[in-house]
């Protein structure tokens, strides 16, 4: 990939920030079919000069949990401080600084959603194995899980029916490790049928939910380029399976007020926030994905009247043209 360059430039345009050429496809193809100027920032590894002007425009952060899972260790580490200096420089920042700590930290995103009223699972959080187990006695005779506190796509996320279970299991995989060095033990909420929702949300607003499958596990990634290239993400059904990922046709769920408010007084712009329910009725948010992904499938399916990525490049044109009182073509 080419190296992003932070050197200034006075023409206004959309500055696309990530780590994942595949993830960004679709919405780049969306900007050329609607005409919006972008620049394509792939972050990895680099410099840039804290004295230096950011260019003009509008900067969206596309920035991945698990982009440690592709090689790209610290490029999250080097994102939030280019996210500091642009803000510092009165640029828009579409998912900003409080964003990236979202992304990175499920303890976080727990603390906060308890706060303002919103249902998570019952967790508890550990930085060693021994702790784990120990935390994982508060289940003991029920199932449980364990997940790192910083993941992406659902991964390293296990279900244990027993602590002898997970003993075995951490026996036999001394190298199982957390990106961060934190744990999370958490009550398994069994659904009325193996799937969970997610909800997306484009400009702190709800846009529609997606029911995804969960029969084969927890790993999961809605991106249209797992369907080619990611072994997680099975998102292709077999002859007579049902589709993994199906958008809904409306969805009945009283906390979306509440989420949006959330979002919004979190300035977080774009998002998928994930929930489950129990056998009562009762919904538990279990994730927030600021890197949000869409499923192109599952939009043509449901008749192509939503698409994420189409949403997100106007989104991100209004935005653009709110910025500078242009208008782009």
């Amino acid at each position: 990939m080419k190296p992003f360059s932070l050197s200034y430039n006075p023409d206004p345009k959309v500055y696309v920030i990530h780590e994942n050429p595949e993830w960004v496809v679709p919405l780049f193809a969306e900007f050329e079919k609607q005409g919006v100027q972008y620049v394509d920032w792939f972050i990895n590894n680099g410099s840039f000069d804290l004295n230096a002007i950011p260019p003009e425009g509008i900067f969206y952060n596309r920035m991945s949990a698990s982009s440690h899972t592709r090689d790209h260790r610290f490029a999250v580490e080097l994102v939030s401080p280019i996210i500091d200096w642009l803000e510092g420089h009165g640029r828009k920042v579409i998912n900003g600084h409080q964003t990236i700590a979202f992304e990175v930290s499920k303890v976080k995103q727990y603390i906060a959603l308890q706060k303002a009223g919103i249902k998570v699972p019952t967790t508890y959080v550990a930085n060693h194995m021994e702790q784990v187990v120990e935390m994982a006695r508060n289940f003991e005779g029920q199932p449980f899980i364990v997940k790192p506190n910083r993941g992406g796509k659902g991964l390293g996320v296990q279900l244990f029916h027993s602590i002898g279970a997970l003993e075995t299991f951490l026996s036999e995989n001394d190298e199982a490790a957390s990106i961060d060095g934190i744990w999370l033990i958490q009550e398994y909420i069994k659904p009325p049928k193996s799937e969970i929702v997610r909800m997306e949300f484009i400009n702190s607003q709800f846009y529609y939910a997606v029911a995804v499958d969960t029969s084969e596990g927890f790993e999961l990634c809605p991106a249209d380029a797992c369907i080619i290239g990611d072994d997680f993400c099975p998102t292709v059904p077999g002859e007579g399976q049902k589709p993994k990922f199906q958008v809904l046709d409306e969805l009945d769920n009283p906390d979306i007020p509440k989420l949006e408010a959330f979002l919004k007084s979190k300035k977080i712009d774009i998002a998928g926030i994930e929930f489950v329910m129990d056998q009562n009725g009762q919904r538990y948010v279990y994730d927030i994905n600021t890197n949000t992904n869409y499923n192109r499938e599952a939009e043509i399916a449901a008749g192509d009247s939503r698409s994420g990525m189409r949403r997100v490049a106007q989104y991100l044109s209004d935005s653009l043209d709110l910025a500078y009182d242009v208008a782009v073509v």
